[in-house]
């Protein structure tokens, strides 16, 4: 049984490994040389996700962001090269994004240094640890199934 004090220190726990794994997956994707946000390296993992290009408002639904949010993401992976704005081809006034052969390349490098990072968080755990860490993160992300409905990419 937990308790209010202890509910207390396990979040802010979780709070501090949040900010530590942010700032690691941040110096990994610098290192990389991408020249990517970690927002547009998030945009760039949804899309290689998704089975078709989807729509802005898709997007902008998968990452809980507004819309306007989306096209600024989409509008600077666009100039740089890994991704591009094509017309439905069922309807002309909506648009898809897809991933560009560079946008591709892109996300092999972004898993390489993710991988990399979690290396790092990780080290400290033996193997064991791991396994137990990776049920309970599994019970902790499967623990909200409304999150996973509705989503079409």
């Amino acid at each position: 049984m937990t308790t209010p004090d202890s509910d207390g220190l396990l979040a802010e726990q979780l709070l501090r490994l949040t900010r530590r794994v942010h700032r690691i997956q941040k110096r990994h994707l610098e290192q990389r040389g991408l020249g990517v946000t970690p927002a547009q390296a998030r945009l760039l993992r949804t899309l290689a996700h998704c089975d078709a290009p989807p729509r802005m408002a898709d997007l902008a639904q998968r990452l809980e962001v507004v819309p306007r949010a989306v096209t600024t993401l989409v509008d600077g992976l666009e100039t740089s090269g890994m991704a591009r704005r094509m017309p439905d081809p069922t309807n002309r006034r909506v648009i898809r994004i897809e991933l560009t052969d560079d946008g591709h390349k892109a996300v092999q490098e972004l898993r390489r240094a993710r991988v990399s990072a979690a290396e790092e968080i990780l080290d400290p755990l033996t193997t064991v640890e791991r396994e137990v860490l990776g049920g309970l993160l599994d019970a902790l992300v499967d623990g909200a199934p409304e999150r996973r409905r509705g989503r079409t990419c």
